[in-house]
């Protein structure tokens, strides 16, 4: 099955929250390659390669995220993946 990219830009109370870290563990347990970071205005970023069944799964988790968070919003642009990851990571 073939690799896509998926940029997603998560809003709402999203840092603080452990979101970036719960996302990683999710994200490795799923088999997903990429990153998360916390954006300046308080949104999180995340970059992740995988096929479109792991990236449906990963983005589901995304609009719930941890327990102390609150989603209000996930844009996303779907891409096509460049393999440049070897893992999920957090970016600072």
């Amino acid at each position: 099955m073939a690799r896509k990219r998926w940029h997603l830009i998560i809003s709402g109370k999203v840092q603080g929250v452990y979101y970036r870290a719960s996302t990683e563990s999710t994200a490795n347990e799923i088999g997903v390659s990429g990153f998360a970071r916390n954006l300046p205005d308080g949104r999180v970023e995340v970059v992740a390669e995988g096929t479109e069944e792991q990236l449906t799964k990963l983005r589901e988790w995304c609009e719930q995220g941890p327990p102390a968070a609150r989603v209000d919003d996930i844009e996303i642009d779907k891409l096509a993946a460049t393999g440049e990851f070897s893992g999920f990571g957090i970016r600072h």
